[in-house]
């Protein structure tokens, strides 16, 4: 059976010393999935009133930019606070252990007894987390609260979402800039393409099979897709 990576000790040293990597892809995904629904809601939408194609652009453009930059400050605020978070109940279990240890080495204790340790292994276990303060500490951030030592960057998580939310917002409306005929059909197909490429993409980090993941997202961007149009379309008539 092929494994992942390599378990000679030396490989494994090496991928132990690096330390777990940290993942921004969510935030791709999140910015490629919003960026492409959105812009793609907005050509639809002014379809469906009846507008110009030069209202298209406008909005489509105004989407990108003001759009994709408010998603990315929310996701830059959200992940700050995430880490924020973070240090707070971090500095909350470095006072417990330091003025508490007692309650705290009974907290390891119910932790442990919990996943099935008893007796000589449990005291050993919770000799070995309780001689240093540090993996104590962690310990009971990882198993009390949930919490892992390995935090994401604001900026880059910032970052991914704005760049992800600008090259797939931009396919809805290239048909419209570069003056193609029949311009919605074209932005829907080539839509539809970023939504289904999205989904099989995300697909390598997921349990789901490629096409079923492509269509999964397909089906969610088209969804919102049609609502827009069919509220364009409604407004269009109110309006008449």
């Amino acid at each position: 059976m092929r494994a992942e990576h390599d378990h000679t000790p030396q490989a494994i040293a090496e991928r132990i010393a690096a330390g777990p990597r940290v993942n921004y892809l969510r935030d791709w995904v999140y910015g490629g999935i919003d960026g492409a629904v959105t812009t793609f809601a907005i050509v639809a939408g002014v379809v469906g009133a009846e507008l110009s194609s030069k209202v298209v652009l406008i909005l489509g453009a105004a989407n990108l930019l003001a759009d994709g930059f408010s998603m990315a400050a929310a996701n830059f605020s959200g992940t700050k606070t995430e880490i924020d978070d973070y240090k707070r109940i971090k500095r909350i279990e470095e006072r417990h252990v330091e003025h508490f240890p007692d309650g705290e080495r009974e907290e390891v204790r119910q932790i442990f007894q919990a996943k099935g340790l008893e007796g000589h292994y449990l005291d050993k276990a919770i000799d070995v987390i309780t001689h240093r303060k540090d993996l104590w500490v962690d310990t009971m951030l990882s198993e009390e609260y949930g919490l892992t030592h390995t935090l994401r960057s604001p900026l880059k998580a910032a970052l991914a979402t704005f760049a992800a939310f600008v090259l797939a917002g931009f396919v809805p409306i290239l048909p419209f800039i570069l003056g193609l005929p029949a311009s919605i059909g074209v932005a829907t197909v080539m839509t539809a393409l970023v939504f289904f490429f999205i989904g099989s993409v995300k697909s390598r980090w997921s349990m789901q099979r490629w096409w079923v993941s492509g269509f999964e997202t397909l089906g969610i961007g088209l969804g919102a897709a049609g609502l827009a149009y069919g509220i364009g379309w409604v407004l269009k008539d109110i309006g008449g």
